[in-house]
């Protein structure tokens, strides 16, 4: 994919950079292979989730990207192509991170991507206001010595709380050009763009990271046995210097002992590793990695203040709204009337946007797509099968995708691009720590209300296998979009609101409970929370529109096929008269334990491949049993029934998209764990709430 972007229409060719041009080694490794091999350089974008890093990416790129996983991971990259002083540029936004160690999946493809793809040039993206957290990693890249340019980013906000950054001064200290941008204005892209296709071409080396003189000599005693031993780079793992490679060893880095052990002469290497490492926990008291982490923050600290000077300031309205929201009770409070509007704004907004949608739908594309049916395949159970799926499937996708995913993805786009995610991630890590979790795990749980297969992949920002499978487990119980449709157009519509919102309840409750269950269950103990924290900031409108179309045409993606193929088995089923014959062995658990028309139950059973239509397919199958009259569900179902059949469809697994998901991300004996779990769960919740309903 091709798209030029605003600031390479601004610089255009005038830079007076050489001219030449070359082609890209058709065999870089990794996903970076998948670009075209015929760009001229190849730009890594790194830095952590909330540095204004995918806002760089798009406003380089125009979003044109391809995304792919690293091989043996499910952690994505985006990369794309774009035009940029008469050169074709790759661009590769790598996983936000805030280290490229080798701690979790994020960090671990952040790291392979630039070893193996071999990049010209990365460009760390650090926050202005917070200086000191994100030099951690440029330190990093620099002990590895790859080409390096710094974007410091959000220099606006770091003004405005009084802190003064010397670009100068930070460039001279690190040996690598650093540009002052504004990721959301476009401001400096240009010159970072520039600053970048320069050190392509020279492919300049930082300085390398001067550590204490203790450290020091042991990374030298151990840079010249390898380079004694090894006089050419492409014999050392991943084309490292010396210097890296006795760096990442004295770290206990496990793949390069694994791969330096297996090089001629490595097991010395590795011998001489243990020793000088143990040299250095006598000396310091503390292990040799930690010692050296412990140097680079010192390091990142003390750079940070020379290179920054402060000026008062008083505190502005953003900075006192930002302590507010992580103060424990306004917090709290705040928090409550985020979700009160997000949700009433889905109820009210969403549902009128629903019903017409719905409306013209059926006023335009409905009788279309019925005549063309009608006229290649006829009216029989071919023809009718078919307009079950291209126009009920395909409408009812809109119908719900349009009013609440993509209105919900924008909900979600203006609050993370505000940066109140991230307070909400602070507030709750108490609560998520009783629940296996730490606060970061608390986002994709809010994603999962707008759709539980983007939010499960949003797991993999954290650290271990246990803590995923507990925030997938608690996001498949989270009501999505297209749930929260049938509470409302089955429950709030027909019963009243207040049941409605009884449902959820419900449900929070159980993902609390679940949540402390699998944190007694699962053997481990989360993990620590360590992130950024940084005052709100401004959005911008069009980056939130951009970022909301990326994430509601991946839901398309994923949702429209099986909705689809979902519909044409229904009906299939319904047209042949098969579904009928489902329903006798469903009698025992929804007519007698759930109390539930027995129509209801094969509707559930059905839903599990389209979800948002569990509402559509009672009414019609309904119609179909009881006449035209059943289109009010009071006809035929009492409101108990209603509120009952709402909740067991709440619970249970969400869709075969979810299911899909889960299998890739979790494997298939998690996924069939919790398939099981969720629906023993509905069916006992539903059967309880059937026998206490009259006592409310």
């Amino acid at each position: 994919m091709q798209s030029r972007s605003q600031t390479s229409q601004a610089i255009g060719s005038e830079q007076g950079l050489r001219t030449s041009r070359r082609r890209r080694r058709s065999g870089c490794c990794g996903p970076i292979g998948e670009l075209d091999p015929n760009v001229d350089y190849i730009v890594a974008l790194a830095g952590n989730p909330n540095v204004g890093k995918s806002t760089i990416f798009n406003r380089l790129t125009g979003m044109g990207v391809v995304t792919a996983n690293y091989p043996g991971k499910t952690v994505e990259i985006n990369m794309a192509t774009t035009e940029f002083a008469n050169r074709k540029i790759g661009i590769v936004d790598l996983p936000g991170t805030y280290a490229i160690g080798a701690i979790s999946e994020d960090q671990w493809v952040a790291r392979q991507a630039v070893l193996d793809g071999k990049p010209d040039v990365v460009v760390a993206i650090v926050d202005a206001s917070n200086l000191e957290r994100n030099l951690y990693m440029v330190l990093q890249f620099a002990d590895l010595g790859l080409p390096l340019v710094v974007a410091l980013n959000l220099v606006d906000a770091a003004e405005a709380r009084g802190l003064k950054t010397d670009a100068r001064a930070l460039s001279l200290a690190l040996g690598v050009p650093v540009v002052e941008t504004v990721a959301t204005q476009g401001r400096g892209l240009d010159k970072l763009m520039e600053a970048a296709l320069g050190v392509a071409e020279r492919g300049v080396a930082p300085k390398p990271v001067a550590y204490g003189a203790d450290i020091e000599d042991h990374i030298n005693e151990l840079d010249r046995m390898i380079s004694a031993s090894c006089t050419s780079k492409s014999r050392l793992p991943k084309g490292l210097s010396p210097r890296s490679l006795a760096i990442l060893l004295l770290e206990g880095d496990s793949e390069f002992i694994k791969s330096t052990s297996d090089m001629p002469d490595g097991e010395r290497f590795v011998a001489a590793r243990s020793r000088l490492a143990a040299e250095l926990a006598k000396t310091h008291g503390e292990p040799a990695p930690v010692r050296i982490a412990r140097e680079r923050y010192g390091l990142a600290g003390s750079l940070a203040s020379r290179v920054q000077s402060r000026v008062a300031s008083r505190e502005t309205h953003v900075e006192r709204l930002w302590r507010y929201t992580t103060a424990p009770t306004s917090g709290l409070v705040i928090l409550a009337a985020v979700l009160a509007f997000i949700f009433g704004f889905l109820f009210f907004v969403g549902e009128r946007l629903s019903l017409t949608v719905s409306w013209l739908w059926g006023l335009s594309a409905s009788p279309v797509i019925k005549s063309a049916i009608g006229a290649i395949a006829g009216h029989g159970v071919i023809g009718k099968t078919l307009v079950w799926g291209f126009d009920a499937g395909l409408g009812a996708s809109l119908s719900i995708g349009l009013p609440y995913v993509f209105t919900f993805y924008f909900l979600l786009a203006f609050l993370e691009d505000t940066g109140y995610l991230n307070s909400v991630a602070f507030l709750m890590d108490r609560l998520m720590h009783r629940l296996g979790l730490h606060g970061r795990a608390i986002i994709p749980l809010v994603a999962g209300a707008g759709c539980n297969v983007p939010a499960i992949i949003g797991t993999r920002v954290l650290t271990t296998q246990r803590e995923r499978t507990i925030a997938s487990t608690l996001i498949v119980l989270v009501p999505c979009s297209a749930r929260t449709a049938v509470i409302i157009g089955a429950v709030s519509l027909f019963v009243g609101w207040k049941p409605a919102v009884v449902i959820f309840l419900i449900v929070g409750a159980l993902v609390g409970l679940s949540g402390l269950g699998l944190n007694r269950l699962m053997p481990g103990k989360p993990s620590g929370l360590v992130m950024e924290m940084f005052p709100f900031r401004a959005p911008s409108i069009p980056t939130i529109l951009k970022k909301t179309w990326h994430r509601f045409k991946d839901f398309i993606f994923v949702a429209i096929p099986i909705v689809l193929v979902g519909s044409l088995v229904l009906g299939m089923l319904y047209e042949t008269g098969l579904i009928w014959a489902l329903s006798a062995p469903l009698k025992p658990v929804v007519e007698g334990w759930l109390g539930l028309p027995a129509v209801a139950g094969l509707t559930l059973i059905f839903a599990v491949l389209r979800k948002e239509l569990a509402l559509q397919l009672l009414v019609a199958l309904a119609t179909m049993k009881w006449g035209s009259g059943a289109k009010n569900l009071l006809s035929f179902m009492s409101a108990k029934q209603i509120f009952v059949y709402a909740l067991v469809n709440t619970i249970y697994i969400p869709c075969a998209a979810t299911i899909a998901v889960l299998w890739r991300e979790l494997g298939w004996r998690r996924t069939l764990s919790i398939t099981a779990f969720t629906i023993t769960l509905a069916i006992l919740v539903g059967g309880l709430a059937s026998r206490l309903y009259g006592l409310f």
